[in-house]
């Protein structure tokens, strides 16, 4: 108890620190009553409003209602407080949801998780492969592209964000872009209108060569967007509509959206860049691109959803594969999902926690870290400053929210996973 008066305390100092409670912005300040995190509070206290508008997180115990916690408003101009159903940019946080998608998809029979997509994308029928960055030129790739790849990242696929020299120069021309960044803008340097469908994004990567064989490396891609076009093909059903008849319907996910309505405008967080100058508005919701249909649903990078959603799908995950009683795919599907699905001898390299492996569509803890995650954590972040994982060992769910460009310009992704386990210690 005196350890919780002291961290009360400490909470309440650092509002003080901001100028003092009573000169918050009305309604800065949201919590849905709970479990106590004023470990986390605190810190999001320190952010807000002194560095970021509006920082949010939705945070679970096993299968129980998850805690949610905000600071802030909807954006510097905007004084509505956030609130539970606030929607967020997730960005790269999709790339999980597809990769379940594909789960289900697996339980199903329709899919297997070493099948040749070439069954579903003729074009992959004999992959090539660079025989260096330099050149588009390419040589028979040793082995077929498989769903297990595209899952892990290791189809030797490359993202406009990322690849370089002539390769991303034929993503560029070819629309090969499943990203966007406002009504004006991309996250790459493409001007050339992103392909208008799917089977056409599908189609025209076929046609490049991969940067590696297919199973012999991780490489960052747009493979989760590709599988979308195998969801699609195997189900028989647009890549949307599976998703939200087998996942989000169920779920009760109502704020999940691959086009924002208009009408939903008022509850969307503005998005901002990082400049010299401070920060500025990148894409203001009333303008967003996001109230714009996109080309088609982006499986790597395309959903707005609130924290009340993304919790949702967390909370399926803990449950292994359901929610009070509403089963989306049996317990064996949602451990595989969850579980190393690289393929044999491959790593994931620098820049990851060692012993962090590779699940469907996100990062899995291969061991325990003393005071941190435990073996086995699943989940991943997005571009704009949001991360999401589930801890079935340590019983701890948890998702956060910021909404900021580029990517670690803050380090809101890493200092929040470490707060809370320092929360439940």
């Amino acid at each position: 108890m005196a350890d919780m008066m002291l961290e009360r305390r400490d909470f309440l100092r650092s509002l003080g620190a901001l100028g003092a409670i009573g000169a918050l912005p009305s309604g800065a300040w949201a919590r849905v009553a709970g479990d106590d995190w004023f470990k986390v509070q605190s810190y999001l206290a320190q952010l807000v409003p002194a560095k970021l508008p509006a920082l949010a997180a939705a945070i679970g115990r096993n299968t129980a209602d998850a805690d949610f916690l905000a600071m802030g408003t909807l954006g510097r101009d905007r004084p509505t407080p956030l609130n539970i159903d606030t929607l967020w940019r997730v960005y790269s946080m999709t790339k999980p949801i597809t990769g379940m998608a594909a789960m289900m998809l697996i339980e199903d029979g329709r899919l297997k998780l070493d099948q040749n997509i070439a069954d579903f994308i003729p074009g992959f029928a004999n992959p090539k492969v660079q025989l260096s960055p330099d050149t588009l030129e390419g040589r028979p790739a040793k082995g077929p592209v498989t769903v297990r790849h595209l899952l892990t990242h290791t189809a030797g696929l490359g993202y406009s964000i990322i690849t370089k020299g002539p390769l991303l120069q034929e993503y560029l021309r070819l629309g090969l872009t499943p990203a966007a960044l406002s009504r004006t803008a991309k996250l790459d340097a493409s001007t050339q209108p992103t392909a208008p469908s799917l089977k056409e994004f599908a189609d025209r990567l076929a046609t490049l060569p991969l940067i590696a064989d297919p199973g012999s490396k991780f490489s960052y891609s747009m493979s989760l967007d590709l599988l979308g076009r195998v969801i699609e093909v195997a189900s028989g059903k647009p890549f949307d509509v599976f998703l939200q008849e087998r996942m989000f319907d169920p779920l009760g996910m109502k704020s999940t959206y691959w086009r924002v309505p208009e009408g939903e405008a008022g509850r969307f967080v503005t998005n901002y860049m990082v400049t010299p100058q401070g920060l500025q508005p990148v894409d203001p919701a009333a303008s967003s691109v996001y109230l714009d249909a996109p080309p088609f649903p982006f499986g790597g990078a395309g959903l707005v959803m609130s924290a009340r959603d993304y919790d949702r799908f967390l909370q399926m995950l803990m449950g292994w594969g359901a929610v009070n009683g509403v089963r989306v795919m049996k317990p064996e599907t949602a451990r595989l999902g969850m579980s190393n699905l690289l393929p044999e001898g491959v790593t994931l390299g620098e820049g990851f926690p060692p012993g962090t492996v590779f699940g469907a569509g996100g990062r899995v803890a291969a061991r325990s870290v003393a005071g941190g995650e435990g073996a086995g954590a699943y989940g991943w972040s997005g571009a704009a400053g949001t991360v999401a994982w589930v801890d079935p060992l340590r019983g701890i769910r948890a998702c956060g929210f910021a909404q900021f460009l580029p990517f670690g310009t803050f380090p809101f992704q890493t200092d929040f996973p470490k707060i809370v386990y320092a929360s439940i210690a």
